[in-house]
């Protein structure tokens, strides 16, 4: 039976900050195969995601606040072994689709665990950790649900598609960390947030969440397509309304970056993105 601490620290409801990326990609296939579609969703939500948050998490023994746990409790050996088994049984299932969705599995999973490993711990490094963090959520994860879930098992995969997702996740990651500052830090972790600092961190998001919603506008003007960039707009504004407040709040109380906040952050934005992408596959496939 499983420990109360391995269900905690799977974090399962930390999926669903992750979802977008899987319904953007939904959203732009021109032809949706609902068998793939629904155990890629499967793999990622119920399996991959929640296996890298308990490794992570193993490695991490956090005792502060972390992603979605205001109180985490502490990890034992069955938490290890049981990421190690999600992690098989996702493999064992890639392979119900095809060789090259199970490499890509493979690749988000080794990449994850390069990241957390005490041995190796890309987290250590601000742009390396950032960098691995944002193409295996982002790009990586887009390039997997485009192909799996595509009729033909497509590989002509959209360029900006993986660039726009890379972005999207770029612009949403360093705000996660920026109420961790100490807590990373005697860890021995130096994150991109804790480089740049809490108000630069900010403003950096604004810069990547612009770049990614420029290269959005694009693609849906080339398609002929700007009622969906603009449906997509006007779902996001709740967002960029409470970005804007909080990021006053915090140029004047630095101590207004903390956990309380970054969570409503959290729900709201993947709330905003999720009905956004979700609109967008309605719109593409009705």
């Amino acid at each position: 039976m499983l420990h109360k601490s391995t269900i905690q620290l799977l974090r399962f409801k930390f999926s669903f900050f992750l979802l977008p990326v899987y319904l953007f990609a939904l959203g732009l296939v021109p032809q949706i195969n609902i068998g793939r579609a629904l155990l890629i969703f499967f793999l990622l939500h119920f399996l991959i995601y929640p296996s890298s948050n308990g490794y992570n998490s193993y490695m991490d023994r956090d005792e502060a606040s972390i992603g979605g746990i205001k109180n985490p409790l502490q990890p034992t050996r069955q938490l290890f072994i049981t990421s190690v088994l999600m992690d098989v049984l996702a493999c064992i299932l890639s392979l119900f689709i095809s060789i090259p969705t199970l490499l890509l599995v493979l690749t988000y999973i080794v990449f994850s665990r390069l990241y957390s490993f005490r041995g190796i711990r890309l987290k250590r490094f601000p742009i390396i950790g950032f960098l691995t963090v944002i193409i295996n959520q982002g790009g990586t994860t887009f390039c997997l649900v485009y192909y799996a879930v595509s009729s033909n098992l497509t590989t002509n995969i959209p360029w900006d598609g993986v660039l726009i997702s890379t972005l999207l996740i770029g612009g949403f990651y360093p705000i996660t960390q920026i109420y961790q500052h100490e807590q990373d830090s005697k860890d021995g972790v130096t994150t991109l947030s804790m480089l740049l600092g809490k108000r630069e961190t900010f403003m950096f998001c604004v810069l990547l969440y612009s770049v990614s919603f420029g290269l959005l506008f694009f693609h849906f003007y080339q398609l002929n397509q700007l009622n969906s960039f603009f449906v997509i707009q006007i779902l996001f504004a709740p967002v960029i309304v409470y970005f804007f407040n909080w990021f006053l709040q915090v140029w004047k109380d630095e101590t207004k970056a903390d956990f309380e906040h970054t969570m409503k952050m959290n729900w709201l934005a993947s709330t905003c993105t999720n009905l956004a992408f979700g609109v967008l596959i309605f719109l593409n496939h009705k």
